[in-house]
């Protein structure tokens, strides 16, 4: 019987190469966006769009159409980066990005909690600009703020879920070359999905809550 996974902003960068990567691997493939591509449409078993991920209801959407799914792995990928710069806070902005970077994540991997089979996998999409010991550059306030406060989520759903059997992987990418970032980046979002995929192959009871860069480095908080 296949596996399934569940990826979140599955329509395009990382989230769509996660959805190829999956489906080469013979998983049951569940794609979660907000507007579909003909990419996503063409690899996920099941797309699952008009879900924006910061709204509540959309979430709720989101449970209901999986609730008689078992879900062997979750991937909390959708994410949103903008620029703030010390002076012209842009306050809002900031707040958005805590909705879906930080808030979202964890609200979706306790709505999907009960989908999630015995010794199933979360994996967090995160970035090393949440890392506080890291930061040698400054800026980007919303972003590193929500991401740090991911990484906070992360490593106390980690604690919650270990009882159940699941583990949960806390994942810097790497500089993947995404819409995101206007395209530029060391890596293909094709390359950090493979290199993530095995990381979480590695993701055990042992490591759970663990930081780490998809290169195998730990990294600090």
């Amino acid at each position: 019987m296949a596996l399934t996974v569940v990826v979140t902003g599955a329509n395009r960068g990382i989230g769509l190469s996660f959805c190829k990567f999956y489906k080469a691997q013979g998983y049951n493939v569940i794609g979660v966006c907000r507007n579909s591509s003909t990419e996503l449409d063409g690899i996920a078993q099941t797309v699952i769009t008009g879900v924006d991920v910061s709204h509540a209801a959309d979430r709720q959407k989101l449970f209901d159409q999986l609730c008689d799914v078992k879900i062997d792995l979750l991937i909390n990928n959708a994410g949103i980066l903008r620029n703030e710069i010390l002076g012209q806070l842009d306050l809002e902005t900031i707040e958005q990005q805590f909705q879906v970077n930080a808030v979202a994540p964890l609200a979706i991997s306790e709505g999907l909690l009960d989908s999630l089979n015995r010794s199933a996998k979360i994996a967090i999409i995160t970035s090393r600009m949440g890392s506080i010991a890291d930061n040698g550059s400054g800026g980007r306030y919303g972003y590193r703020m929500s991401k740090a406060a991911l990484n906070a989520a992360a490593k106390s759903l980690a604690l919650d879920v270990q009882s159940r059997g699941i583990t949960v992987g806390i994942y810097h990418p790497g500089l993947v070359g995404t819409e995101m970032i206007g395209g530029a980046g060391d890596i293909t979002p094709d390359q950090a999905a493979e290199r993530l995929a095995a990381r979480i192959e590695e993701l055990s009871l042992e490591n759970t809550g663990a930081f780490y860069h998809s290169n195998g480095e730990e990294l600090p908080w």
